[in-house]
């Protein structure tokens, strides 16, 4: 199951930490490495690192693990930035019961264009904005009824123009209402009424200080008189209206601005825009930029699978930074990265691999060296800061470097490789040759999974002269297990082919007792034709002897023979490409 970033950086009491990862399909270094840097960083002073990992561990790693009580770093498959990274979390919102006035209010109160509107549970019923509001109280000349038509109670009315009650009659009932000034004479003030057929009972008449119109409003049996202006109202006039039970309503207003409020004491029913922009918190911005286009909506909602709301992303939070930070340890190429690195921010790498393609926004620190183990880089950090790991610690690295070097038998060994585990072995107290003997002998890759994990195994994907292909590694005691499972292995190496779209892939199978190599290769067949390592058995299994080193020895001979291909105009395709068959060429470690 996908596993994303468990922060949101739209939480503004907290510090986004900075995530220490190697590459896919670790290996010991990457995972060692990882845990390292990071515990350095925390112990120069510098919290928030944390160690993670994007790939499974496998029975050497789990041992290492254990030997020196040290958890398994976070497991993160992707940290492209989602919507729950910026989109606002704290939603101005009203709720469905709400009048238009409330609404209005709260839109300006908080500078917001668009309101969403929820029931008591959160569930987004829609949304208001202003171009709606404008829309529904502007005036219709044509339609005059329609213009005082309120759909309201009288309590949200008195609410509406902080009004008060002097006689209330059944004041929450939800309704229908149509609004009249009384500022006619008594002798036509009702006719214009009777003749567009509207009934007294659902009928509110607007007055000033005209105790005829009053009365006369309340005789024929309106729903409610509301008196402008705050005057004061005359005894009897209230005593009419207990007895033909119509509510008065006392609005400090005058009597055009008390209209005018009470049509925006309508509920919210008429304005709401039922069609939600909606989008769930875990999307990609990437792909919701595309959502957002110059004729689209400004802001989309964001909830969960029961509609409940959970935030509100708009066009300007797109522009907010991305606070994810990274710092890539044991490789420095986008193609073996956590998925969506190059989304992020990568504020450091430590590694000691070839240079790849890689762009970043600012200056970085990059610490790069030509030595046999990422952990021989940060356990030198320690050093060269006079700064002593804890015996746990120094184990860790001690692992990762053995594991990387072969225990300095590897052609990427460095006399610093050495040194550094000497120092660290002191720290530790832990005799090398004895955990190199422990982590050697941890277990087969290949016995202990099936035949697609183990060619996945330090699986990295690289791209030289535009071709791209795949190189794993596995590390066995002797080749017995291997040829055990060739048939299998071989199946799964072109499984893996297809699925990565990859022009070949290949698996080095490594021999620590006899420093020798076995390479299973699947691919372009002008490709394979030019590998120079004599054939055991099946035309695509060679025998590479002295060869234990995929970053020394194995990729710098497959980049020649792409080379050559260049220059000869044989380049191969992708797996879906027909594949051109070239003249085969010898070739030389």
């Amino acid at each position: 199951m996908t596993q994303y970033l468990p922060f949101s950086m739209s939480s503004p009491a907290s510090t986004p930490p900075t995530y220490v990862i190697g590459h896919k399909n670790p290996d010991a270094d990457a995972i060692c490495s990882a845990i390292a840097y990071a515990a350095f960083k925390t112990q120069r002073g510098e919290p928030g690192y944390v160690a993670a990992r994007c790939g499974n561990t496998n029975a050497r790693i789990d041992t290492i693990l254990q030997r020196f009580n040290q958890p398994l770093p976070l497991y993160l498959s992707d940290v492209s930035p989602r919507v729950r990274d910026l989109m606002i979390t704290d939603v101005v919102h009203t709720h469905d019961g709400a009048t238009c006035a409330e609404a209005l209010e709260i839109m300006d109160r908080h500078s917001v264009s668009v309101l969403p509107v929820v029931n008591d549970d959160r569930r987004v019923l829609g949304t208001v904005s202003l171009a709606q509001m404008g829309g529904f109280f502007v005036p219709h000349i044509n339609d005059p009824r329609r213009m005082r038509l309120v759909r309201t109670s009288l309590s949200r009315i008195v609410r509406s123009l902080k009004a008060e009650f002097l006689h209330a009659v059944e004041e929450t009932r939800l309704e229908e209402l149509n609004v009249r000034i009384g500022a006619m004479d008594i002798r036509t003030f009702w006719k214009i009424s009777e003749r567009e057929n509207l009934p007294p009972a659902q009928s509110i008449v607007i007055v000033g200080d005209r105790p005829e119109v009053q009365m006369r409003s309340i005789e024929i049996g309106i729903r409610a008189l509301i008196i402008s202006g705050g005057l004061p109202v005359d005894p009897a006039v209230l005593e009419l209206a207990r007895t033909h039970r119509v509510s008065v309503i006392s609005s400090p207003h005058d009597t055009a601005t008390t209209a005018w409020v009470v049509r925006t004491a309508s509920t919210l029913d008429r304005v709401i825009d039922r069609d939600i922009p909606s989008v769930n918190a875990d999307v990609r911005i990437a792909d919701v930029r595309k959502r957002f286009g110059p004729a689209s909506q400004h802001a989309l909602l964001v909830t969960d699978e029961a509609d409940i709301l959970q935030g509100i992303l708009t066009k300007s939070d797109l522009l907010k930074p991305v606070e994810t930070r990274l710092v890539l340890v044991d490789h420095n190429e986008m193609t073996q990265a956590v998925n969506g690195a190059d989304e992020v921010n990568i504020a450091e790498i430590i590694d000691h691999h070839r240079l790849g393609a890689l762009n970043t926004q600012q200056p970085i620190l990059f610490i790069n060296e030509p030595v046999g183990s990422t952990c021989t880089i940060v356990a030198d950090l320690f050093r060269r800061e006079g700064m002593s790991p804890t015996p746990e610690l120094a184990g860790i690295m001690m692992s990762g470097l053995i594991s990387d070097t072969l225990h300095l038998n590897s052609p990427t060994t460095t006399p610093k490789d050495g040194a550094v585990l000497t120092w660290l072995a002191g720290i530790a107290g832990i005799d090398s040759r004895r955990l190199a003997d422990e982590i050697f002998s941890s277990g087969s890759v290949i016995l202990a999974n099936p035949a697609d994990k183990v060619v996945r195994s330090d699986f990295k994907i690289y791209d030289e002269e535009g071709v791209r292909y795949s190189v794993s590694q596995v590390e066995e005691l002797g080749f017995g297990n291997f040829w055990q499972h060739a048939k299998a292995i071989t199946q799964a190496l072109q499984d893996l082919r297809n699925e990565e779209q990859l022009a070949f892939v290949c698996l080095l199978v490594t021999d620590i007792n006899t420093q020798n190599s076995l390479l299973l290769a699947k691919g372009d067949p002008g490709f394979i034709s030019r590998i120079s390592y004599p054939h055991i058995e099946q035309d695509e299994i060679f025998d590479l002897p002295g060869i234990v080193s995929r970053k020394k020895q194995l990729i710098p001979y497959l980049g020649t023979l792409l080379r050559e291909m260049a220059a000869d105009g044989a380049m191969p395709g992708n797996s879906t490409a027909p594949f051109p068959r070239s003249k085969r060429k010898g070739a030389s470690v």
